[in-house]
């Protein structure tokens, strides 16, 4: 499996028993939906690795208490600690209506209500405190935050994103 292939499901933040369990956190709005995973794979070396689940349930609302196969000490769970966790995409929720997740919105045509066709959705910024939708036109990259406010519509069956923009932002690129 690749990583291409997978969505970013959270970390492995501590040990939580001499008998091998780990505390992971969970990057997501839904922990509740992922208590009964059978597996997960675990990033080792740039690598993802099938690990079996025995046992695991929630732990304080963003943590998930989980018991791998074949880790049963410190020591093991020492090993695996702080490693990533992912699974593969089709396991990703179907989200509807305006909600998306930022993979599926890449190279979406992009308008605006009152400038009409303003680029493709290059890439997500999400490293800030604020969220930038990184618009291509033409070469030029139109950078707008990324608030519920300003989202109109995700057209999913036509690939577009269409945006309701305050007057003068798109104008400041242009």
């Amino acid at each position: 499996m690749h990583k291409d292939d997978c969505f970013y499901l959270g970390k492995i933040a501590k040990k939580f028993s001499f008998k091998g369990e780990v505390l992971a956190y969970l990057d997501t709005d839904e922990p509740e939906l992922y208590e009964n995973l059978e597996s997960v794979f675990v990033e080792s070396n740039g690598h993802l690795i099938p690990f079996f689940i025995v046992d695991a349930y929630l732990h304080k609302n963003d943590f998930l208490r989980i018991k791998f196969e074949d880790i049963d000490s410190e020591e093991e769970a020492d090993r695996i600690l702080g490693s990533e966790l992912y699974l593969p995409l089709e396991m990703l929720p179907k989200l509807e209506g305006d909600q998306f997740y930022f993979h599926e919105v890449i190279g979406f045509e992009v308008e605006d209500l009152h400038k009409g066709s303003i680029g493709q959705l290059k890439a997500i910024n999400d490293s800030a405190a604020q969220a930038l939708f990184i618009i291509d036109y033409n070469g030029i990259e139109i950078l707008v935050p990324m608030i519920d406010d300003f989202i109109h519509q995700v057209d999913r069956t036509n690939k577009k994103l269409i945006l309701d923009t305050p007057e003068g932002l798109i104008d400041l690129y242009l």
